[in-house]
């Protein structure tokens, strides 16, 4: 039933309002505030976010041509753009990561469930990071190499729901690897890396937690075979073995044994050495789940298509961690919103794309997102990426 209420109005019903307003009372993000509370300050990023708006000048604009329906829409105050800069500038952007882990949290456990097509309950985890790209003469505080600044996006992936269950922002000079040390070991979970976290004193860390990991080998490590195991080369296993590291400092920072499988990848002619400490899964089941390790590059790859984080609307290091916090607060919030109101037949692109032109319109969000016209005019084309497609 229509209730004469905004979209957007609607959307915000998923927001958690009382934690929210928790954190900001921690926080002190109100304190002195007048008019342009941290309410509105996410109402706002929120519009902007979700209507692709490319500056603070572009914001008030467009917000200032809906004047007559901001209030409507939960925003109780006129937006100028030298408050919102000032805003992101100033109040601490804490408030906008600990929003975002109250939403993923809801969020990872509406998609508990999730089938990977794979004959596991184990949690599943993939980790990555990768570059935001920032201009040095603009962001001096993020230098990176010489004529070059960044900032580097480290993000732990379940893969049931191709949800961010941790994300970490550091200076981009940072190695991947050194973020093992700074995550909270889930025992009985599977980690999925890539070789550039293939580090045995940190592999032997996740071992000891009693959680899992699956990577790939790097050339010439030096090994021993303890004991080879039967395989089925039909499903493109070429050997399973149980192996012992070799060289003083890998068998020192390892000392157990490791599981070492050759794998045969027949779509792309490939073959691919793989590492784990998981000895009681079958080997097509290790090299399928590697595979699903993608997802996170798509991942990476949809939300800076989508999602405002390669342009900022702020230049200091407090604005550009708001901004990258509210973009993954917005990410999670739509993900809920589909699960919530089981829109199965649409991925997260074309949610957010119905959104963007449906904010300030008076109708159900359920029929919002249902609207036959609007998927005709809105869905992905063939080119566009279907992670999301559940």
């Amino acid at each position: 039933m229509n209730e004469g209420r905004l979209v957007f109005a609607q959307l915000m019903d998923f927001f958690p309002k009382q934690n929210f307003a928790k954190i900001v009372a921690k926080r002190r993000g109100n304190h002195r505030v007048r008019n342009f509370t941290c309410m509105d300050q996410f109402l706002t990023m929120a519009f902007a976010q979700l209507t692709g708006r490319e500056s603070l000048r572009d914001i008030e604009t467009c917000l200032r041509a809906l004047e007559g329906k901001l209030y409507h829409a939960g925003i109780r105050t006129t937006v100028a753009r030298n408050t919102l800069a000032r805003a992101n500038e100033r109040r601490p952007w804490q408030i906008w990561a600990e929003l975002a882990e109250i939403l993923i949290c809801h969020a990872r456990r509406l998609y508990a469930d999730e089938d990977l097509g794979l004959d596991l309950n184990n949690t599943i985890y993939a980790l990555d990071s990768t570059i935001i790209d920032l201009c040095l003469a603009l962001f001096p505080w993020a230098s990176f190499r010489k004529a070059k600044g960044g900032i580097k996006l480290h993000t732990l992936m379940d893969l049931r729901g191709n949800l961010p269950a941790t994300v970490i922002i550091t200076p981009a000079r940072l190695h991947d690897v050194r973020i093992l040390d700074r995550l909270r070991l889930e025992p009985g979970a599977i980690y999925i890396l890539d070789r550039a976290y293939v580090k045995f004193a940190r592999l032997y860390r996740i071992d000891r937690a009693g959680a899992f990991f699956i990577t790939r080998a790097k050339k010439n490590f030096d090994f021993r075979r303890v004991y080879s195991h039967p395989v089925d080369k039909t499903a493109g296993v070429q050997s399973d073995q149980t192996i012992a590291l070799g060289g003083f400092y890998p068998s020192r920072d390892y000392p157990d044994r490791l599981r070492r499988i050759r794998f045969l990848d027949r779509e792309q002619n490939r073959r691919l050495v793989f590492l784990s400490n998981h000895f009681e899964m079958p080997a097509p089941t290790v090299a399928a789940l590697y595979k699903q390790r993608w997802q996170i590059e798509l991942f990476f790859k949809w939300i800076k298509q989508h999602l405002r984080i390669k342009s900022f609307y702020g230049t200091s290091a407090n604005a550009v961690k708001t901004q990258i916090w509210i973009a993954i607060t917005v990410y999670v919030m739509v993900a809920i919103v589909k699960k919530e109101l089981r829109v199965t037949d649409h991925s997260l692109y074309t949610i957010i794309q119905i959104l963007s032109v449906t904010l300030f319109e008076k109708m159900p969000i359920l029929q919002a997102l249902s609207q036959p016209e609007l998927q005709l005019k809105l869905g992905p084309s063939c080119k566009q990426l279907t992670l999301f497609d559940f």
